[in-house]
């Protein structure tokens, strides 16, 4: 029932927001969220009007600086914001893009032919969020200056000196009264800019940062593009052909890109984008590469007769083990989907399909690993087969309710999957001692014996035949695979509970890699957490004290005088008794857990290459670079 207000609906309610008002008033409206997300979207608003000056072929640089007193400065040699008079708006225009909604050279086709950023509210938003900002463009051997205050400007647009160069800097300090952090996060940064100079050949981004204790400076180049991009992705790989398969084909208003390879894995790796923009749900130009990959290679089996007349190729078989990035450029895209990242121009998929037609001219001038190919696409083939009939026997046929569950499950009381969450759990000690400490109403238990299957060298009949990939495929009940559905999974939260040794860590890694090449929507939408056990207990007569890390133990050791106390350090989850588990790590209101999060899908992808794959060699490179951050190794 809802609250009638007694004033008045008159004229005089109707508020009109002037200049960026509303973007101060409604700021997620603008950049999605005010949280670090989009307190990072700041810098990439800048940064993509960068990008858009190297679409058009006038910038090749692009400086980012997180600057000592929290400001970002971001800086490019393109051609520099127009700085005449604005002949309807009667100010400059670099004060008209930075404080108008929707004005730039985005629009009309005019300023840019392809352009990343669609709305042109770019500059101005950041002006608006920012307590200050300032702007220099260097053009026509003058350097223009403008200082702004939360989006009002203070002076007008100035020479202030005499330069060779062009382009645009802005440097800004984002408003502390908007934002929940005002602490840029580099890595995050690092990840697109690494992406962004994949995507654009010969493009460098130069990041550094410059606050105190965090001084880092990079700077990403790849000058052969996509191509690059793939041989990383397949880093640690044993591929099928020497040299990745690169298609590049322009014309007026369009520019496909293509590049792929296929490796001896199982997973299929395909990366997609429309003008620089991650078209993370797809669209057009992947269901025109799928279509053309999948017509390509069936036709030249039966042509070569490496296939029988009536034997035919699925879309998997085909695209099993393979590493592709598809980038199109466009001059009107077209974005849809539930978070406007999925592709919808028709055009696309003909054009892609028609760039594909170079892949057929590959197989027949490349005969032996054209072969190859086709033979990798049958094994794929009767793999998945094999597969097909071991998923029947893992398939969840109604809600488990009974007591006699698959792995020992103790299921929960509760079957409203949003306030439920499963332990998946080490060992059967362990294991028991959580079930007598839950909460049954929401919380169930899932044990483990031993160590699950190591899937990444493994097709999926083999990981079906893993008894304990098995359990928790049954009980989280949401299938597996490409017969993944995330709407019938049991639990919200599927918490890795292992022994804080190097045993522990190893199981770990190996259900992390197991939910990355299976289940990688769990990843993505934040369901998997790991559970955080004490590694110390420190008892005395007052009571027991918890502690996760030997720096809070020590310094509460040092208020007690090192006196009075007995300490034990927890090897395993079994020597906790189920109060004591309960108290430390699987109440709500006292335990911490850590998040599983997929900042960056490449560098991910990459490392669970090289830990989990078969090159050893790799292996030891990383442990030999990362040793000097290990403080304390216990095994």
């Amino acid at each position: 029932m809802t609250q009638k207000i007694t004033e008045q609906y008159t004229e005089d309610a109707i508020q009109v927001l002037e200049g960026l008002d509303p973007v101060r008033k409604r700021p997620g409206m603008y950049i999605g969220s005010t949280d670090e997300r989009g307190l990072q979207h700041l810098i990439i608003e800048i940064v993509d009007n960068s990008i858009d000056e190297a679409l058009a072929g006038y910038c090749d640089h692009i400086e980012v600086t997180l600057q000592k007193n929290g400001a970002c400065r971001v800086r490019d040699n393109g051609r520099g914001i127009p700085t005449g008079m604005h002949k309807t708006e009667h100010k400059s225009a670099v004060e008209v893009v930075l404080t108008k909604l929707h004005a730039g050279g985005k629009f009309g086709g005019k300023g840019y032919k392809i352009s990343g950023g669609l709305h042109g509210v770019g500059l101005s938003v950041v002006n608006a969020l920012s307590t200050d900002l300032e702007v220099d463009v260097y053009q026509n051997g003058n350097v223009y200056h403008q200082d702004y205050k939360r989006g009002i400007p203070q002076n007008a647009l100035t020479v202030v000196g005499s330069t060779k160069e062009t382009g645009t800097q802005v440097t800004f300090l984002p408003d502390p009264e908007i934002f929940e952090t005002v602490d840029f996060n580099y890595e995050t940064l690092k990840t697109r800019f690494k992406e962004i100079a994949f995507l654009n050949k010969g493009l460098s981004l130069r990041l550094v940062d410059e606050r105190e204790g965090r001084e880092r400076d990079e700077t990403y180049h790849y000058e052969g593009g996509i191509v690059e991009f793939v041989q990383a992705l397949n880093k640690g790989k044993d591929t099928l052909f020497d040299n990745p398969i690169y298609i590049d084909k322009v014309a007026d208003n369009y520019e496909v890109e293509v590049c792929f390879q296929y490796n001896d894995g199982y997973s299929e790796t395909i990366y997609t984008y429309a003008n620089n923009i991650n078209t993370e749900e797809g669209g057009t130009h992947l269901v025109g590469f799928k279509n053309s990959l999948t017509k390509i290679v069936n036709d030249y089996g039966v042509q070569n007769k490496i296939l029988k007349d009536n034997e035919k190729l699925s879309g998997e078989d085909v695209r099993e083990g393979i590493t592709a990035i598809i980038s199109v450029k466009l001059t009107e895209p077209q974005f849809e989907g539930q978070t406007k990242t999925k592709l919808g121009n028709s055009e696309m998929r003909g054009y892609v399909e028609k760039a594909m037609e170079e892949f057929g001219s590959f197989l027949e001038e490349n005969p032996v690993p054209a072969k190859n190919l086709i033979l990798k696409c049958v094994t794929a083939q009767r793999a998945r087969d094999a597969a097909r009939s071991a998923r029947e026997l893992t398939r969840r046929k109604g809600v488990l309710e009974t007591t006699t569950l698959p792995g020992k499950l103790a299921d929960c009381t509760s079957k409203e999957a949003k306030l439920c969450e499963i332990y998946l759990v080490e060992g059967d000690s362990a294991g028991g001692t959580a079930k007598e400490g839950r909460d049954r109403k929401y919380q169930a238990i899932l044990p483990l014996r031993g160590k699950i299957l190591n899937v990444e060298k493994a097709r999926l009949h083999r990981v079906l035949e893993n008894q304990e990939i098995k359990s928790m495929i049954t009980a989280f009940g949401c299938g597996i695979s490409n017969e993944f559905d995330e709407s019938k999974l049991r639990y919200d939260k599927i918490i890795c509970m292992t022994d804080a040794d190097v045993d522990g860590s190893h199981i770990r890694i190996l259900m992390l890699t197991f939910f990355f090449r299976f289940m990688r929507p769990l990843i993505e939408h934040g369901h998997i957490y790991i559970a955080q056990p004490p590694l110390y207990r420190v008892k005395r007569s007052s009571g027991d004290r918890y502690f996760f890390n030997d720096d809070d133990l020590n310094l509460y050791l040092d208020s007690l005088g090192r006196k009075g106390y007995e300490l034990q350090r927890y090897k395993g989850l079994g020597e906790m008794n189920a109060e004591q588990l309960w108290d430390t790590t699987m109440n709500p209101e006292t335990r911490t857990m850590l998040q599983v999060t997929m900042e960056d899908a490449f560098e991910a992808d990459q490392i669970f290459t090289l830990l989990m794959g078969d090159q050893p060699e790799l292996r030891r490179e990383f442990i030999e670079k990362n040793a000097s951050l290990v403080a304390d190794l216990d095994i």
